[in-house]
């Protein structure tokens, strides 16, 4: 159970803090939703209670983790799918599976991808909802802002490039 103030990672959504606990009726049925205000995109959310652990939401990153991440995102060697349809199954289950190194994997695959011959309107899509999810929980971790994390990524993949 959280409570307001507590910072959490929604899957498919990113992190955020729980803002406030309301009650609300749907379909006839009264439920406690935790409010969780997600910086990245301004963005609030609606979880229910009852069934926040079979969702996924979990505990952000401590800030000597989100630089792990970071380092592995500097430090992994991508190997890309070359057919679309594949890479999208893929990159889809390491979105939902909430956890950030996959996400981080993500992020990277498509930045570089992108950088290189460019990404399909799926895949640019997925793009942004991978580095909404990776960024929200970097920033609120090294308690940062989302241009310095989106600065220090892009830092990262064209230096890679260049050296590449």
């Amino acid at each position: 159970m959280y409570n307001v103030g507590d910072v959490v990672v929604y899957p498919m959504h990113g992190a955020g803090v729980i803002e406030e606990i309301e009650e609300h009726e749907v379909l006839g049925k009264v439920q406690k939703y935790y409010v969780m205000k997600i910086p990245y995109g301004n963005m609030k959310v609606l979880l229910p209670m009852s069934n926040a652990s079979g969702i996924g939401i979990r505990d952000v990153i401590s800030e000597n983790e989100a630089n792990e991440v970071l380092n592995r995102f500097d430090c992994a060697d991508m190997k890309v799918n070359n057919n679309w349809n594949k890479r999208i199954r893929e990159n889809m289950v390491k979105i939902k599976s909430g956890d950030i190194y996959e996400v981080g994997a993500v992020v990277k695959s498509l930045m570089i991808r992108d950088r290189k011959k460019g990404l399909s309107t799926g895949e640019r899509k997925m793009l942004a909802n991978a580095k909404q999810i990776f960024i929200s929980e970097l920033v609120l971790a090294k308690k940062t802002t989302n241009d310095a994390i989106e600065k220090e990524l892009s830092s990262i993949v064209d230096r890679q490039l260049a050296e590449a």
